[in-house]
């Protein structure tokens, strides 16, 4: 199946007041295990994550992307004009079918979306070159969106948008990703349900609950942040 709504939001079962565990964006394919009355139980293709979503109009697999957007956010038109209606908004690593072109505008779907905003599918970078992009976007546990994401799927995006594999929550991170002997540019810092990326020696980038955002802060302060009020030690580096 293809999801072609912005987000479909993934709880870890099927109740109403159910924790969000993780998120499908647009264009990203899965498949349904099982059916129920309100509920599909369902596995993501890309990460493999299995959860349950609420029912809804879902396409079965011919979409094949041929673009990624590259921005936080991307408003997404109804005609290829910037003063047109806005029907949704897209968030980082969405996938689309690019099918013309017009002016500064592409054609998915029924929609349009402005050139500045995607990338080629096939695009690479290095993985983290951008990630600060996400400063100050709101924390938000099982989140991988413009509005609310969390630590682990910061990660995650960022391998996603490089056409890599890399587990959705932290403790299969850990143990996928390669290590590495030092704290360094683009080192990824693990301690227990907690990770963060290293932007320099000095600096690294989260999604911190306590801020509850996405933020900057120095790594020698962090360590003993953490060290001190979640009495939680670094596990690992990769």
């Amino acid at each position: 199946m293809i999801n072609k709504y912005p987000y479909v939001n993934i709880y870890e079962n099927k109740k109403k007041n159910s924790k969000l565990s993780s998120q499908i964006l647009y264009g990203e394919k899965f498949s349904i295990i099982k059916k129920y009355r309100d509920w599909y139980k369902v596995k993501t293709e890309y990460d493999k994550y299995v959860g349950y979503i609420k029912r809804g109009k879902f396409e079965e697999y011919t979409y094949k992307p041929t673009h990624k957007v590259s921005s936080l956010k991307a408003n997404v038109f109804s005609r290829p004009f910037k003063n047109a209606k806005i029907k949704m908004k897209l968030s980082f690593t969405s996938l689309l079918q690019i099918r013309s072109k017009k002016g500064g505008f592409l054609n998915f779907d029924k929609y349009w979306i402005q050139k500045k905003d995607v990338v080629p599918l096939n695009y690479k970078q290095k993985i983290f070159k951008n990630i600060t992009i996400f400063k100050n976007v709101r924390y938000k546990w099982g989140g991988k969106k413009f509005d609310g994401i969390d630590c682990s799927g910061l990660v995650q995006l960022f391998y996603k948008f490089n056409n890599l594999y890399c587990p959705r929550d932290s403790g299969p991170q850990l143990k996928y990703l390669k290590k590495f002997k030092s704290i360094k540019k683009d080192s990824i810092i693990f301690w227990k349900g907690h990770v963060a990326i290293c932007l320099s020696k000095k600096k690294l980038i989260h999604a911190y609950g306590p801020k509850k955002k996405v933020v900057i802060m120095d790594v020698k302060k962090t360590i003993n942040l953490i060290k001190k009020t979640a009495k939680l030690e670094v596990i690992g580096i990769r």
